[in-house]
């Protein structure tokens, strides 16, 4: 299709949240020429989702941040509840974990939502990208070819961008969905309006989750947000009245709920309201238009599940599109986001929303602790259509296709994580496997010692593992002649890339240990 005036982009993104941050990132560092927009004038100021689980930290070590993370934020802090201006004992609603050999990342990491858009959106800017802020998609169309679409800036003037394909990052009131046609089903979590704020303030420590469960008004908590001088506020409403967004407002009801006084709250320099929510788009694709995060599906925020999950669908897309934009792959990898992402957005919408009850359900002061299924190293796509696993009498346990692929150490000082960090693939034979030529550019292959602990652990001690670049097992198996009959196999052998041992570094990925194993060690 033939168009006069019109940039071009092979990904137009709307929406520069966590979602769209982290995929323009993905695609970028792919040589994927990705466009993305936002209707505001700048990032969201706001901490909204603060928690990032161990699965989100493993994604964003491969996308060159985790340093950056762990240098901003901390640990989520241990809980403590007020009753009557006296401090209870101290508990942990979260899983507390070390880092492991097969996950190097043993707990959440408390970062506020717009330190980890900062972080994503410096990292964009290091591979070259940008934001264009104050532009919002105001319409588009979709052809055999590609998507034409609307651009509006907060000046008024118009541009059009044609794209190969356009991703709705747009947030839970999503203008391409709606567009679409695409519907929402779901259910509202919790009918009483809640308000979440950022405040400085004074009178009170910053070791600590404050929670304030008695008063007649509605539950108060205060969290300390890592790294910075602000705390953040959530309150629920059930006496019939709605949130007072003003400073003054806010003011008033931490007044009303603890036992500071207003003048210990010295600024407000966030606030929002919400009814919490559980809901999924009908459809994650519409033809060469695709949503992502909040756009696909909205969380309650009990059990930091949203954000994490919204990375991760980014995380998915991206080596998807990438492999299609360079013709490596036919229309029906991309087909396959759709199938591996509804199940994963489903069964986490359960996981928020059986806290989130949980909560409202339980006396005041007692809080539903969570368990290790929040942390989502537990999700995989065994039965999505790129796992293919042809070992055969596989005891109970057993790493399969379709499996998060574990980390683990190699003899030199390195991990596989190490191994996996990039765009490409990974191709780890173990014990007798033949290890086959293959692209070196898209297919890292690797021999593993026999004296690695990884041989004895985690993976199979003979066969060959086909890591896809998010991480997880395509295939598994004994036989190399099984690689070119994968769906997502990238290309045939070349002579372009030499195996590589494993004991050796990897051409073309940092050599540095993931940060997290290096700060606790």
């Amino acid at each position: 299709m033939e168009l006069n005036n019109v940039k071009h982009a092979d990904v137009l993104i709307a929406g520069a949240g966590p979602t769209g941050l982290a995929l323009a990132c993905d695609l970028t560092r792919r040589g994927v020429r990705a466009r993305i927009v936002e209707r505001a004038a700048a990032l969201f100021p706001g901490s909204r989702g603060k928690g990032l689980q161990p699965r989100t930290l493993e994604v964003l070590d491969d996308l060159g941040v985790i340093d950056a993370a762990y240098a901003a934020g901390g640990p989520l802090p241990p809980m403590v509840t007020w009753t009557d201006g006296q401090r209870g004992d101290e508990w942990d609603m979260i899983p507390r974990g070390e880092p492991t050999p097969t996950a190097p990342y043993g707990e959440a990491l408390m970062l506020p939502q717009w330190r980890t858009q900062e972080i994503l959106y410096t990292r964009l800017r290091e591979l070259g990208g940008e934001v264009r802020f104050s532009t919002a998609l105001t319409g588009f169309t979709q052809d055999a070819d590609g998507v034409t679409a609307t651009l509006t800036r907060a000046d008024g003037s118009v541009e059009n961008v044609r794209a190969a394909y356009l991703v709705a990052a747009d947030g839970g009131r999503s203008t391409v969905r709606k567009a679409l046609g695409i519907g929402m089903t779901g259910e509202t979590v919790d009918p009483e309006p809640m308000l979440v704020a950022d405040v400085r303030a004074d009178g009170i420590d910053r070791l600590n989750w404050h929670v304030w469960p008695h008063s007649p008004a509605g539950v108060l908590m205060m969290c300390p947000l890592a790294g910075t001088d602000t705390f953040q506020i959530y309150a629920r409403y059930t006496d019939g009245s709605a949130p007072d967004l003003s400073p003054e407002g806010i003011r008033a009801v931490i007044a009303e709920r603890t036992h500071l006084a207003a003048g210990n709250i010295h600024e407000v320099l966030w606030a929002s309201d919400f009814r919490a929510r559980a809901a999924m788009a009908d459809r994650f694709r519409s033809g060469r238009v695709f949503l992502a995060g909040d756009a696909a599906h909205i969380h309650s925020p009990a059990g930091a599940q949203g954000l994490n999950t919204s990375v991760q669908d980014a995380y998915n897309l991206g080596w998807k599109l990438g492999l299609a934009l360079q013709g490596l792959a036919g229309p029906e990898l991309l087909d396959t986001y759709e199938e591996e992402r509804i199940p994963i957005a489903a069964g986490v919408l359960g996981i928020s929303t059986d806290l989130h009850r949980a909560m409202m359900s339980a006396p005041r002061d007692v809080m539903p602790r969570r368990d290790a299924g929040t942390q989502q190293l537990g999700l995989g796509y065994r039965d999505g259509s790129l796992a293919v696993e042809q070992r055969n009498a596989l005891p109970e346990g057993a790493l399969r296709a379709g499996d998060r692929a574990p980390d683990a150490p190699l003899p030199d000082g390195s991990r596989l994580f190490d191994l996996f960090r990039g765009p490409h693939f990974t191709l780890l034979a173990f014990g007798s496997a033949e290890l086959p030529p293959v692209d070196g550019e898209m297919i890292h292959a690797h021999r593993v010692p026999a004296d690695a602990p990884v041989a004895h652990g985690a993976y199979a001690e003979d066969g060959l593992f086909l890591v896809r670049p998010d991480g997880y097992v395509a295939l598994a198996t004994h036989d190399p002649s099984d690689l070119a009959a994968h769906p997502a196999w990238p290309g045939a052998p070349s002579s372009r890339g030499a195996s590589r041992s494993a004991s050796q570094g990897t051409q073309g990925s940092a050599s540095r240990q993931p940060a997290r194993s290096k700060a606790q060690a």
